[in-house]
């Protein structure tokens, strides 16, 4: 899966329309290859990101039935992100400079 597109469920406060919307793009982007689509099929891919908005939305906030446990929160999230991104590139530098 793109690193791009963000984990939203189960959060308080609630994924927000913007953050739906932002992943829904990337992952439009990920299926078409393209980052912006030429003009012949700009209005497909807005439609796209529309439809994948809207179902993502219903399922993020409608039909999803939250873990047991306490809702994640961005600042958490973030920090776990943080240190994989650490962990990432230590063990890429470890690899690079390993003899053979």
């Amino acid at each position: 899966m793109c690193r791009n597109i963000k984990l939203l469920f189960h959060f308080e406060p609630p994924a927000t329309e913007a953050e739906i919307r932002a992943s829904a793009l990337q992952y439009v982007r990920k299926l078409s290859g393209t980052n912006a689509p030429s003009a012949a099929n700009r209005e497909a891919f807005d439609r796209a990101v529309d439809a994948v908005a809207a179902i993502s939305t219903k399922l993020l906030l409608e039909e999803l039935v939250a873990p047991h446990g306490p809702p994640r929160t961005r600042e958490a999230e973030r920090e776990r992100a943080k240190k994989r991104g650490l962990e990432r590139e230590r063990r890429l530098r470890a690899a690079a400079t390993r003899p053979g």
